[in-house]
């Protein structure tokens, strides 16, 4: 029949962030092959046949978050190197420990991370990291969204004696979830100032041949500035323009140490911005001049970066961050407003990921990822408008429920695809692993 479908849900508010950013209220979502079959008012949803019907009662549903630039699998190293600025803390502290990684640390710790972003609303994540496979394996294994890509250096690491090697891994990777639903690869070379030309050149390169995202750090600092300037005598992002780096398929986190000039440049090769902002501030790095970056119509998403830089990975701290932290550093409350926040949360998020291109919207035809925040937490009441709340009052644990796909991947502290209790006993034991090497 026409009117049936998988799951019909039901509550009190969607905030659907479609083209119209419509907001409904009483309203219901029928979802049928992973897809959103029918979205509207609750009396024109209430006669779809479902084989499951969610009664979420006073809870608000919305598209789930996308996590734009992350490090899933540095959860290990949460907190264990925290107060040094962004040089000192890379090279003095965590390259060291991760020079002696092993894959089973990196599935164990990313699966821990996708555990965070299911739990805290977010649905979707652009990762890049050593033994991406073991990345990817948990993210499979999570249910969660995920792009990701080998991280690939000049000097050797602990996945990849070679980048050549790093570069052959992501061919694989391509090859092995090309036509996946939830799974993509991308072509990683960590930033500028740890690779060289031939390695940026080979990314370049091989991104537009398998047709795959480059997502690459930055103009993260003024430091990043300085020694490119004094290598290269360019900055990071003409470096990158010298080098053919800069494209529509190109994903360019941080860009704290940007101009107008740049951003001009950027806009017009479709580059897609990922803000940081918890990171920036924690390691010091500066303040992206996001609201520049707007004016330009950049695309702009955002990212949490690594939980070893932030400490979380939790998506409405980020966006309470962005907004809060421009209005403050401009002097202009209206500097970032609370829709265009969770815009980048989105729409720019799902322009990074490359996925799906309904993705990031409650629409007809748009993949069922969604998550429903529970409005009877105190601090979501009284509610007057839902995109402030969801920017200024909320902070992730009112989230119930994580949909990916049509399918529920975390509902009411209970996770479907995976034991968590039995995780957290992994997650134990890979501290010990990181203690004892300290030792």
């Amino acid at each position: 029949m026409e009117n049936q479908c998988t799951t019909l849900l039901h509550s009190a508010f969607i905030v659907t962030q479609d083209a119209q950013r419509r907001i409904i209220e009483d309203g219901g979502i029928a979802v049928k092959q992973g897809r959103i079959a029918a979205i509207g008012a609750w009396q024109e949803m209430r006669h779809w046949q479902a084989q499951e019907v969610l009664e979420l009662g006073n809870m608000l549903i919305m598209p789930g978050l996308i996590n734009a630039h992350t490090h899933a699998t540095m959860t290990f190293l949460r907190g264990f190197a925290d107060d040094l600025p962004l040089m000192e803390w890379l090279t003095g502290h965590i390259f060291p420990v991760e020079a002696r990684l092993k894959p089973e640390v990196v599935r164990v710790a990313s699966l821990l991370g996708f555990a965070e972003m299911l739990r805290t609303g977010t649905t979707a994540c652009v990762d890049m990291y050593l033994f991406e496979s073991a990345v990817l394996q948990a993210a499979v294994q999570a249910g969660i969204r995920c792009q990701g890509g080998e991280g690939l250096f000049a000097f050797p690491s602990a996945a990849c004696p070679h980048w050549q090697q790093g570069l052959e891994q992501t061919r694989a990777l391509a090859e092995k979830y090309k036509g996946n639903e939830r799974i993509s690869v991308a072509v990683t070379p960590h930033s500028v100032y740890t690779t060289n030309d031939a390695l940026l050149i080979a990314a370049r390169d091989m991104a537009a041949e398998l047709d795959l995202p480059l997502h690459i750090h930055l103009a993260e600092t003024t430091e990043e500035t300085a020694q490119s300037l004094s290598q290269h005598g360019l900055r990071p992002i003409a470096y990158a323009e010298s080098l053919g780096l800069l494209s529509p398929r190109t994903i360019a986190a941080h860009l704290v140490d940007s101009t107008e000039e740049e951003h001009s440049l950027l806009a017009q090769r479709g580059v897609t911005a990922v803000h940081n902002p918890s990171s920036n501030m924690k390691l010091a790095s500066g303040i992206a001049p996001l609201p520049q970056m707007l004016a330009h119509a950049m695309p702009l998403a955002l990212g949490s970066d690594g939980p070893t830089s932030n400490n979380r990975m939790n998506m409405f701290t980020e966006m309470h961050h962005a907004a809060l932290l421009h209005k403050g550093h401009s002097g202009n409350a209206a500097a970032l407003p609370a829709q265009s926040v969770l815009d980048m949360a989105t729409h720019g998020g799902a322009r990074a990921l490359q996925q799906h291109p309904l993705l990031g919207m409650l629409a007809v035809d748009a993949p069922a990822d969604l998550i429903a925040l529970d409005l009877n937490e105190p601090n979501m009441q009284p509610l007057y408008s839902p995109v402030s709340h969801l920017v200024y009052a909320a902070t992730g644990m009112e989230v119930r429920l994580s949909m990916v796909a049509g399918e529920v991947l975390y509902r009411d502290g209970l996770f479907s695809r995976f034991d968590y209790p039995a995780l957290l006993q992994e997650v134990a034991a890979v501290r010990h692993w990181v203690l004892k090497k300290q030792a």
